[in-house]
């Protein structure tokens, strides 16, 4: 496995480490503010890996699925990384913390149409910021020749896109109009 791929790895697993360190803190050890503190640093994982990919970019290395890989973890980390927090805290504070029960996303309605739309709008995010991230990574390489598979990469993104778009926010839509709501 290259390099890059061990980083990315490394990275999910540090994001999940951190995660749990700050809910630790927070509800076993009944320190919110170092847990809060460790939360808010979950992003510093996000910075390792842009650092990593930016500099193999900058040293002469050539672009390869990895960095595509790395600029998709990037936006999807960026646009739900909070909403991830957010699951995580209301379930762990459920469980060991005597919290309300997790909130679970509507069923139906139009509560559940706005569900799905915000859902699909955080992937265009992901989408955006991942794109962004390749342009970024397009500069610091100073050749667009040897970023251009990158950008291809993100063709796979829109597939996605769609697929998501029709299959849950059109298709929600569509059946609560269907039954009046």
């Amino acid at each position: 496995m290259e390099p890059l791929v061990w980083v990315i790895v490394a990275c999910e697993v540090g994001f999940w480490v951190v995660l749990a360190a700050g809910l630790v803190a927070r509800y076993a050890l009944r320190r919110p503010r170092l847990g809060a503190v460790l939360l808010m640093g979950t992003p510093l994982v996000d910075v390792v890996l842009l650092v990593a990919a930016a500099l193999d970019l900058a040293t002469g290395g050539q672009a390869r699925t990895a960095h595509g890989l790395a600029a998709v973890y990037l936006g999807f980390s960026v646009a739900f990384g909070h909403s991830v927090l957010r699951w995580a805290d209301q379930r762990v504070a459920h469980r060991f913390a005597g919290g309300p029960p997790p909130v679970k996303p509507p069923e139906h309605g139009q509560a559940r149409v706005r569900y799905e739309w915000r859902e699909w709008g955080k992937f265009v995010l992901a989408t955006a910021v991942a794109a962004a991230v390749v342009g970024l990574l397009t500069l610091v390489a100073g050749d667009p020749a040897r970023t251009a598979p990158l950008w291809g990469q993100l063709g796979g993104l829109g597939v996605v896109g769609v697929i998501w778009l029709v299959g849950w926010p059109v298709w929600v839509t569509a059946r609560e109009l269907s039954r009046g709501r």
